[in-house]
């Protein structure tokens, strides 16, 4: 077995570009993998724990599962384990940190969706919660799309702002608008890209959200108005949702690789309001963590770990 570290995993230096690639291809083998609805352990203090297994398709030879949690008290909060599986043999392969995988996948299914589902005029990009998910959000779209020019407002928060102003530096194709409210950041905007992990009440109100809007609630909160109203809705998976408490009030519902798959039209006009619950599935962490064993098997070392070659008898 062998352990691959956050840094060794950022030393591969994978490209946002490369990340995107690698969502659309997961989306489009989701119905031939194994993917069960990932459990949900919530406890008191926004406290909650994930378990999300899947197992992938031929020719891929991998299963696995993930661990995510959350403790509002812990640096940082949200953390999560990948354990990588041989799928033909059973044998464990690798205990691999998940927050990079977490962060650029999440942020590869978001803006793959964007680019789906939004609006052919859309110029004005709103994010609200700037931490990795947004970095990552932001990283995946302006890469991806060198040649087009986006306007990005920002909610203004602890100043986090600032440092992720300078975090996208590096790119020539962004300019940013700092917002002061929530109205602000919404009013007018074509995108909205919400990545806080927190929302207690409703984020905005019906009528900021203008025609033609894409809003994607990547932690989900906080947008319950909107699921009543929006002509259509989109994830990744429907188990992901269908225990929302307006599932069944949706206008129009269907998942993002029937869309990928041209069985789901999914944007068909400038008018329509738009909601993408896409936020992630373990189908893409396995497969991530399987790209990244691959690259890494070479120099790693392997941890010894040794398993009864006998039936076992207490």
């Amino acid at each position: 077995m062998k352990i691959i570290s956050a840094q060794q995993i950022a030393g591969l230096a994978i490209s946002p570009v490369e990340c995107l690639q690698w969502i659309e291809y997961c989306f489009r083998i989701k119905y031939n993998s194994v993917l069960p609805p990932k459990i949900s352990i919530h406890a008191p203090g926004e406290v909650f724990f994930n378990t999300m297994p899947c197992y992938l398709p031929a020719p891929e030879s991998f299963f696995g599962a993930k661990l995510v949690s959350r403790f509002p008290n812990r640096t940082p909060a949200l953390q999560s384990e990948i354990l990588l599986y041989d799928a033909t043999s059973g044998e464990l392969l690798a205990l691999l940190d998940g927050d990079w995988i977490t962060a650029m996948r999440t942020g590869a299914v978001a803006t793959l969706a964007i680019k789906m589902l939004r609006s052919t005029q859309a110029t004005v990009y709103a994010f609200m919660g700037l931490g990795n998910t947004a970095r990552a959000t932001l990283s995946c779209l302006l890469e991806s799309s060198p040649t087009e020019t986006f306007h990005v407002k920002l909610l203004a928060y602890k100043h986090q702002e600032e440092s992720f102003i300078e975090r996208m530096s590096q790119y020539n194709n962004v300019r940013f608008t700092i917002c002061q409210s929530t109205q602000e950041l919404i009013a007018e905007s074509d995108v909205i890209v919400s990545c806080i992990t927190v929302a207690t009440d409703l984020i905005g109100r019906d009528e900021w959200f203008k025609e033609g809007v894409l809003v994607v609630p990547v932690h989900t909160r906080g947008f319950q108005n909107c699921d009543l109203f929006f002509d259509k809705v989109y994830a990744d998976d429907t188990q992901h949702v269908n225990n929302f408490k307006y599932f069944n009030r949706f206008q129009k519902f269907d998942e993002m690789s029937q869309v990928l798959l041209h069985k789901s039209p999914g944007r068909e006009n400038n008018t329509e309001r738009i909601l993408s619950y896409n936020i992630g599935i373990a189908l893409h962490d396995i497969y991530f963590a399987s790209e990244i064993y691959k690259r890494t098997i070479n120099n790693t070392p392997v941890l010894k770990w040794e398993k009864p070659q006998t039936k076992f008898w207490v």
